[in-house]
């Protein structure tokens, strides 16, 4: 989820959903964007190894169930909060854990302050709190350092009060070009984000 497009929500759900296929799960992927670019990637792509379907709509959170089945696990595309505030909103009352891609930039960094007040919002509709967490992306380094631009993003975030994943991706065309384009997870960094989330399910 975001607030803005072009953060790499969908490229970050698609490459999930793949990752926690190869890592023995089944999951379901879900595109709550109405441009409807992760299902058209699986179209082009020729199908991916699990079912994609299309929810542009309001109560995604009381329809998501009807399509699950057996699936281990749900990943779901939210759209921008500020285009489509009633789809994404639906979307945080379902999914348990939001994670929220920032690349580091000034710019970017700056955004996130209304992200906090969106959160609170709709946690006060849950039963449970969704947890959540920062997948820092497009970054300068594939793993995280003490200084550069990445760590003083990853230090101005946690000052804020979010809580930033161990796993970052870096800016690679392998993944900033993979639009329409068959994915294998194995060995990239997006196997690292699902094992961190699978871990952190794990922990709960």
């Amino acid at each position: 989820m975001n607030l803005k497009p072009g953060v790499g929500k969908t490229t970050s759900a698609v490459w999930l959903a793949h990752a926690l296929h190869e890592s023995g799960l089944s999951p379901l992927l879900v595109d709550g964007d109405p441009a409807a670019s992760a299902l058209r990637w699986s179209e082009l792509a020729g199908g991916f190894p699990f079912p994609v379907i299309a929810l542009p709509v309001g109560d995604v959170h009381r329809r998501v169930n009807d399509f699950l089945g057996n699936r281990q696990a749900v990943v779901l595309d939210a759209p921008q909060l500020e285009d489509h505030p009633r789809i994404a909103r639906s979307i945080m009352r379902y999914a348990g854990e939001w994670i929220v891609p920032v690349t580091p930039a000034p710019i970017e960094l700056d955004r996130m302050a209304p992200i906090l007040g969106e959160m609170a919002d709709v946690q006060s509709l849950r039963a449970e709190p969704a947890r959540t967490a920062v997948l820092l992306n497009r970054t300068n380094r594939p793993d995280a350092t003490r200084t550069g631009p990445d760590a003083d993003a990853r230090e101005a975030l946690t000052e804020r009060g979010f809580e930033v994943l161990d796993t970052q991706i870096a800016r690679l065309d392998l993944y900033s070009q993979s639009f329409g384009n068959p994915v294998q997870a194995k060995g990239s960094a997006y196997m690292d984000f699902a094992e961190e989330l699978i871990k952190r399910q794990d922990e709960v």
